[in-house]
Protein backbone atom coordinates (compact mmCIF):
# COMPACT_ATOMS: atom_id res chain seq x y z
CA UNK A 1 0.00 0.00 0.00
CA UNK A 2 1.27 3.58 -0.92
CA UNK A 3 0.72 6.09 1.55
CA UNK A 4 0.12 9.64 -0.36
CA UNK A 5 -0.08 12.99 1.42
CA UNK A 6 -2.91 15.66 -0.38
CA UNK A 7 -1.57 19.18 -1.55
CA UNK A 8 2.24 18.31 -0.62
CA UNK A 9 5.04 18.78 -2.77
CA UNK A 10 7.65 17.07 -0.55
CA UNK A 11 11.13 18.54 -0.88
CA UNK A 12 13.67 15.86 -0.62
CA UNK A 13 15.69 16.82 2.85
CA UNK A 14 18.20 13.33 2.60
CA UNK A 15 18.87 10.26 0.74
CA UNK A 16 20.00 7.33 2.62
CA UNK A 17 20.89 3.93 0.63
CA UNK A 18 21.77 0.54 2.13
CA UNK A 19 23.04 -2.16 -0.14
CA UNK A 20 24.33 -5.93 0.89
CA UNK A 21 25.80 -8.50 -1.48
CA UNK A 22 26.27 -11.79 -0.19
CA UNK A 23 28.64 -14.04 -2.31
CA UNK A 24 29.71 -17.78 -1.98
CA UNK A 25 33.21 -18.32 -1.26
CA UNK A 26 33.13 -21.83 -0.98
CA UNK A 27 30.66 -24.12 0.33
CA UNK A 28 31.88 -23.54 3.77
CA UNK A 29 32.55 -19.83 3.89
CA UNK A 30 30.57 -16.73 2.86
CA UNK A 31 31.10 -13.06 1.93
CA UNK A 32 29.72 -10.17 2.80
CA UNK A 33 29.88 -6.88 1.42
CA UNK A 34 27.76 -3.50 2.55
CA UNK A 35 27.22 -0.13 2.25
CA UNK A 36 26.12 3.00 3.50
CA UNK A 37 25.47 6.04 1.36
CA UNK A 38 24.41 8.79 2.68
CA UNK A 39 23.47 12.26 0.23
CA UNK A 40 22.04 15.67 0.15
CA UNK A 41 20.28 16.95 -2.66
CA UNK A 42 21.53 19.36 -4.77
CA UNK A 43 21.60 22.82 -3.49
CA UNK A 44 21.21 22.13 0.08
CA UNK A 45 24.15 22.15 1.73
CA UNK A 46 26.49 24.32 -1.06
CA UNK A 47 24.76 27.44 -2.80
CA UNK A 48 24.27 26.92 -6.49
CA UNK A 49 25.96 23.50 -6.33
CA UNK A 50 24.13 21.32 -9.50
CA UNK A 51 24.93 17.77 -7.39
CA UNK A 52 24.08 16.04 -4.83
CA UNK A 53 26.31 15.82 -2.14
CA UNK A 54 27.52 12.50 -0.09
CA UNK A 55 28.52 12.88 3.39
CA UNK A 56 28.71 9.19 4.67
CA UNK A 57 30.08 6.12 2.26
CA UNK A 58 30.92 3.35 4.17
CA UNK A 59 31.29 0.03 3.12
CA UNK A 60 32.12 -3.17 5.35
CA UNK A 61 33.28 -6.91 4.05
CA UNK A 62 32.52 -9.68 6.49
CA UNK A 63 34.00 -12.75 5.98
CA UNK A 64 31.63 -16.06 7.71
CA UNK A 65 32.00 -19.40 8.26
CA UNK A 66 29.26 -21.62 6.78
CA UNK A 67 26.76 -23.38 8.50
CA UNK A 68 27.67 -21.77 11.85
CA UNK A 69 27.12 -18.09 11.00
CA UNK A 70 30.32 -16.98 12.40
CA UNK A 71 32.55 -14.17 11.91
CA UNK A 72 35.58 -14.81 10.96
CA UNK A 73 37.62 -11.75 9.31
CA UNK A 74 36.39 -7.92 8.69
CA UNK A 75 37.30 -5.08 6.70
CA UNK A 76 36.28 -1.66 6.35
CA UNK A 77 36.22 1.46 4.48
CA UNK A 78 35.36 4.99 5.32
CA UNK A 79 35.19 6.60 1.66
CA UNK A 80 33.54 9.42 2.59
CA UNK A 81 33.08 11.20 6.29
CA UNK A 82 32.47 14.38 7.36
CA UNK A 83 35.16 14.47 10.10
CA UNK A 84 38.92 13.76 10.27
CA UNK A 85 39.04 11.51 13.15
CA UNK A 86 35.53 9.37 11.59
CA UNK A 87 37.84 6.33 10.59
CA UNK A 88 39.90 5.91 13.59
CA UNK A 89 36.88 3.42 15.26
CA UNK A 90 37.77 1.22 12.41
CA UNK A 91 40.31 -0.71 14.41
CA UNK A 92 37.18 -0.96 17.13
CA UNK A 93 35.30 -3.43 14.56
CA UNK A 94 37.91 -6.42 15.20
CA UNK A 95 35.80 -7.29 17.96
CA UNK A 96 33.54 -8.67 15.39
CA UNK A 97 35.77 -11.67 14.81
CA UNK A 98 34.72 -14.96 16.34
CA UNK A 99 30.83 -13.41 16.71
CA UNK A 100 28.14 -15.56 15.62
CA UNK A 101 25.02 -13.78 13.68
CA UNK A 102 23.09 -16.82 14.05
CA UNK A 103 21.85 -15.29 17.45
CA UNK A 104 21.43 -12.75 19.70
CA UNK A 105 23.76 -10.48 17.09
CA UNK A 106 21.63 -7.39 17.12
CA UNK A 107 22.46 -7.37 21.19
CA UNK A 108 25.86 -7.80 20.74
CA UNK A 109 25.97 -5.32 18.36
CA UNK A 110 24.37 -2.77 20.63
CA UNK A 111 26.62 -3.52 23.68
CA UNK A 112 29.97 -3.39 21.66
CA UNK A 113 29.58 -0.41 19.53
CA UNK A 114 26.66 0.77 20.54
CA UNK A 115 26.52 5.24 21.34
CA UNK A 116 30.15 6.71 21.54
CA UNK A 117 31.64 2.82 21.44
CA UNK A 118 31.38 2.68 17.59
CA UNK A 119 30.50 4.58 14.37
CA UNK A 120 26.28 4.82 14.09
CA UNK A 121 26.28 4.19 10.27
CA UNK A 122 28.40 1.53 10.15
CA UNK A 123 26.76 -0.10 13.57
CA UNK A 124 23.19 0.57 11.19
CA UNK A 125 24.43 -1.05 7.87
CA UNK A 126 25.88 -4.52 10.31
CA UNK A 127 22.25 -4.63 11.44
CA UNK A 128 21.22 -4.72 8.03
CA UNK A 129 23.91 -6.69 6.90
CA UNK A 130 22.65 -10.21 9.44
CA UNK A 131 19.46 -10.43 7.85
CA UNK A 132 20.84 -10.61 4.46
CA UNK A 133 23.45 -13.00 5.58
CA UNK A 134 20.43 -15.05 7.54
CA UNK A 135 18.55 -15.25 4.20
CA UNK A 136 21.87 -16.72 2.18
CA UNK A 137 21.12 -19.86 3.82
CA UNK A 138 18.15 -20.88 1.84
CA UNK A 139 20.36 -19.84 -1.10
CA UNK A 140 22.74 -22.33 -0.09
CA UNK A 141 20.59 -24.65 0.29
CA UNK A 142 19.22 -24.09 -2.85
CA UNK A 143 22.02 -24.40 -4.30
CA UNK A 144 22.89 -27.58 -2.35
CA UNK A 145 19.68 -29.10 -3.36
CA UNK A 146 20.12 -28.64 -6.49
CA UNK A 147 23.07 -30.98 -6.71
CA UNK A 148 21.17 -33.79 -4.49
CA UNK A 149 17.64 -32.99 -6.55
CA UNK A 150 16.33 -32.08 -2.87
CA UNK A 151 12.90 -30.10 -2.27
CA UNK A 152 13.78 -26.23 -2.23
CA UNK A 153 17.12 -26.68 -2.09
CA UNK A 154 16.98 -28.85 1.73
CA UNK A 155 18.30 -32.13 1.49
CA UNK A 156 16.13 -35.24 1.17
CA UNK A 157 14.86 -36.81 4.99
CA UNK A 158 15.96 -33.29 6.36
CA UNK A 159 13.91 -33.04 9.78
CA UNK A 160 11.41 -30.72 10.49
CA UNK A 161 13.83 -28.18 12.11
CA UNK A 162 16.12 -28.64 9.53
CA UNK A 163 13.72 -26.93 7.19
CA UNK A 164 12.64 -24.15 9.46
CA UNK A 165 16.20 -23.71 10.40
CA UNK A 166 17.33 -19.97 11.43
CA UNK A 167 14.02 -18.77 11.07
CA UNK A 168 12.22 -19.58 14.01
CA UNK A 169 11.32 -16.99 16.10
CA UNK A 170 12.52 -14.45 13.81
CA UNK A 171 9.61 -12.87 13.07
CA UNK A 172 5.70 -13.22 13.54
CA UNK A 173 5.69 -16.05 10.41
CA UNK A 174 8.15 -18.02 12.06
CA UNK A 175 7.21 -17.83 15.27
CA UNK A 176 7.29 -20.76 17.73
CA UNK A 177 3.56 -21.14 17.58
CA UNK A 178 2.58 -20.00 14.04
CA UNK A 179 0.66 -21.64 11.28
CA UNK A 180 4.19 -21.99 9.05
CA UNK A 181 6.24 -23.44 12.01
CA UNK A 182 3.25 -25.93 12.84
CA UNK A 183 2.73 -27.24 8.94
CA UNK A 184 6.19 -27.90 9.00
CA UNK A 185 6.16 -29.74 11.85
CA UNK A 186 3.43 -31.77 10.76
CA UNK A 187 5.75 -32.80 7.52
CA UNK A 188 3.61 -30.16 5.29
CA UNK A 189 5.26 -29.85 1.81
CA UNK A 190 4.98 -25.96 1.73
CA UNK A 191 5.74 -25.49 -2.10
CA UNK A 192 7.47 -22.03 -3.63
CA UNK A 193 7.24 -18.93 -1.64
CA UNK A 194 5.02 -16.17 -3.33
CA UNK A 195 8.01 -14.62 -5.64
CA UNK A 196 8.83 -17.57 -6.70
CA UNK A 197 5.26 -18.77 -7.73
CA UNK A 198 4.84 -15.80 -9.18
CA UNK A 199 7.78 -16.34 -11.70
CA UNK A 200 6.94 -19.09 -12.43
CA UNK A 201 3.53 -18.49 -14.00
CA UNK A 202 4.97 -15.94 -15.87
CA UNK A 203 7.22 -18.48 -17.15
CA UNK A 204 4.35 -20.08 -18.31
CA UNK A 205 5.10 -23.23 -15.46
CA UNK A 206 3.22 -24.44 -13.12
CA UNK A 207 4.34 -23.84 -9.48
CA UNK A 208 3.25 -26.98 -7.85
CA UNK A 209 6.08 -28.81 -10.09
CA UNK A 210 8.78 -26.44 -7.70
CA UNK A 211 11.06 -28.98 -6.21
CA UNK A 212 10.49 -31.90 -8.07
CA UNK A 213 13.12 -31.78 -10.46
CA UNK A 214 15.42 -29.19 -12.54
CA UNK A 215 13.95 -28.34 -16.07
Amino acid sequence: MTATVPDLDPELLHDRQYSVQVYRKSDRELLARGRVRDTKPPGLYVDGDPDPLTIHDMVVDLTVAFPSFEITDVDMNFDTHPQPMCPAITESYRQLVGLSIARGYTHRLRELFGGPRGCAHVTALLQAMGPALIQSAWSMGIRGGRATAGFGGVAPGSTPDERIGLNLNTCHVWAEDAELVQRVRAGDRLGPTIPIATRLRELGRDPASWGRGHD
